[in-house]
């Protein structure tokens, strides 16, 4: 897929307006930002390893990792910044595992199964190759000092990657170095300004306990400055690093802590910041942090489920109230959640791209939003209610309600989405358009009878926030089925009887026919005759020779079923010689 749409998916917060007289005052946006969008492309592979983002051709690099096998390739997908794909760079029985850009711009270096590799920026021809240990787990790429950083983690089996031994190497000076520095697990490499570079381990089985550490790269050489572990004296509080980030002066150190959030750190010593940001929503779990190149904002990634934001994008200073920029990625046009290490700005901070996946890992999505934009509070008023009253399995339902938005009126009509809980688990139901009066009404024929939980939700949109969700529990009955007879007032003994009758079952179509029971009653007793089964129409004929003179009444009846109810009906006839 070359090209790319723009997503109505995300949702911020009001970045702008002062309201004279009111006393409230909001940080105003730029003029040059007026307006956010996102533009999204789907990404041509079914892993990820790397986002790398070259500012001077205004290019961005994805690459997949597909370590399964010692031969698979690898794909590097090369993206302008309005989201289109200009090429895919393929190392044939290469598997790609890290990218960084040089600080010219001028070349993109690949971390490879067996070495490390450097490609033009505009040409995307290889022009060097440095022999590097053998990777099966997937290498960390950083370029600081002006040199090639990497990781190298030793493993015969993929299964062995997350304690493997990793060890920490270079190109230094055009030549393969080996550091001396190493740990167990996957060990995560960001430079920054000032020839820093950081490293921060993964939680693992062999390391209970992570660290992050910062490097001064300036000499050529790597020298080890403040590092720090945040485990307490019970073992409480470790770090479950997903992402790490300097901030673009260089003095702070931003964590993606999947346990406790977004750390905010001093660079210097990496004692915790005076101020640190809100927290993540509730439900969402940190994945990814980045700063933007201009100083001005840090985007905070998640993995968050349906209203709640994947993504916050805010103003770097944690004593900026200015409210953040959500977004909420859920669906197959945008991904589910933000990855581990997915996240890049451009150097001017007018983008930041964001690569997102499914909930099961196997497709990405590349995002390119230009942040910030004037958003607006929307929110669902009043309760839900359906009709008809009386809900029965198989038969239409509509659930309405009224979402209220505040700002200007949208572009195009905004959108819910409803799901519906039942004993069966939670069945998506699709989209209901919102009305100009902010009525909607959703559209379902439950199948189970008992009670159903509605659920509506607004995901937001380029202006508008999301809203909290809003329920609705409906009782679903047995849909009702009838029977209509039609029978002679009299009748002989000879001739005998024939009753004709129709069957009807509302709701969900039966699996097969109805087959009824047939009882007749006269002065004799009563007895049970031969069921008749009904037939595609509906239709039904009953035949009998009676037994006796005078009257006979004949019932019919069905059971019902687990969906609908049973329902009889009787017809008497005067029986003569």
């Amino acid at each position: 897929m070359n090209t790319a749409h723009r997503s109505g998916r995300l949702a911020a917060t009001v970045l702008a307006a002062a309201l004279a007289g009111t006393g409230l005052t909001v940080a105003v946006a730029p003029a040059a930002h007026a307006a956010a969008s996102d533009v999204v492309a789907k990404l041509p592979f079914s892993s990820f390893s790397a986002l790398a983002v070259d500012n001077v051709h205004q290019r961005v690099f994805v690459a997949d990792s597909n370590v399964g096998y010692y031969l698979n390739s690898g794909n590097i997908a090369v993206y302008d910044f309005d989201g289109t794909r200009l090429t895919t760079i393929t190392t044939n029985q290469n598997h790609v595992s890290g990218l960084a850009v040089s600080a010219d711009g001028s070349k993109l270096w690949v971390g490879l199964r067996e070495r490390v590799e450097a490609y033009d920026t505009v040409t995307y021809q290889r022009t060097s190759t440095a022999a590097a240990s053998t990777d099966t787990c997937g290498r960390e790429l950083a370029v600081s000092g002006g040199q090639v950083w990497f990781t190298s983690p030793y493993a015969q089996y993929t299964g062995e990657c997350g304690t493997s031994q990793t060890n920490l190497d270079g190109i230094v000076d055009g030549l393969y170095t080996r550091t001396g520095w190493n740990d167990s697990g996957e060990l995560l490499l960001e430079s920054g300004a000032g020839d820093r570079m950081l490293m921060g381990q993964s939680l693992n089985a062999k390391a209970a306990d992570p660290f992050v550490t910062v490097f001064d790269t300036s000499s050529g050489s790597l020298v080890r400055n403040a590092a720090r572990r945040f485990a307490d004296s019970d073992g409480k509080g470790a770090l479950n690093l997903k992402d790490m980030a300097l901030s673009a002066d260089g003095n702070k150190v931003a964590l993606a802590d999947a346990a406790a959030g977004t750390r905010l750190l001093n660079s210097g010593d990496l004692s915790d910041a005076a101020a640190g940001y809100q927290p993540l929503p509730a439900g969402a779990t940190a994945s990814a942090v980045a700063f933007s190149g201009d100083g001005k904002y840090i985007a905070r990634g998640a993995a968050a489920t349906g209203a709640v934001p994947d993504l916050l994008v805010q103003p770097a200073d944690p004593e900026d109230a200015t409210a953040p920029l959500e977004f909420v990625f859920e669906g197959s046009l945008d991904g589910d959640r933000v990855v581990p290490r997915g996240m890049e700005w451009s150097a001017d901070g007018s983008r930041l791209f964001t690569v997102t996946t499914n909930a099961s890992g196997s497709q990405y999505w590349l995002h390119i939003i230009q942040p910030p934009a004037v958003q607006y509070d929307v929110r669902f008023t009043g309760d839900l209610a359906h009709s008809p009253a009386q809900a029965v399995a198989g038969e239409p339902l509509a659930v309405r309600g009224r979402l209220e938005y505040d700002g200007p009126a949208p572009a195009q009509p905004l959108k819910v989405t409803a799901t519906r809980t039942d004993a069966n688990g939670t069945h998506e139901l699709g989209t209901a358009t919102v009305k100009e009066d902010g009525t909607f009404t959703v559209l379902d024929e439950p199948d189970l009878v008992g009670d159903a939980t509605y659920t509506v939700s607004f995901l937001g949109d380029l202006t508008h926030r999301p809203a909290t969700d809003v329920t609705h529990t409906v009782s679903v009955g047995k849909a009702p089925t009838s029977i209509a007879l039609t029978a002679p007032a009299e009748a002989t003994l000879g001739d005998g009887v024939e009753i004709t009758g129709t069957f009807t079952a509302q709701g969900k179509a039966l699996p097969e026919r109805a087959v009824l029971k047939v009882q007749r009653a006269d002065r004799l007793g009563s007895g049970t005759l031969t069921p008749v089964t009904v037939a595609a129409d509906g239709t039904f004929t009953v035949n009998d020779i009676p037994r006796t003179r005078r009257e006979t009444t004949y019932t019919i009846s069905w059971a019902g079923d687990d969906l609908h109810t049973g329902s009889t009906a009787s017809a008497t006839v005067v029986v003569r010689r």
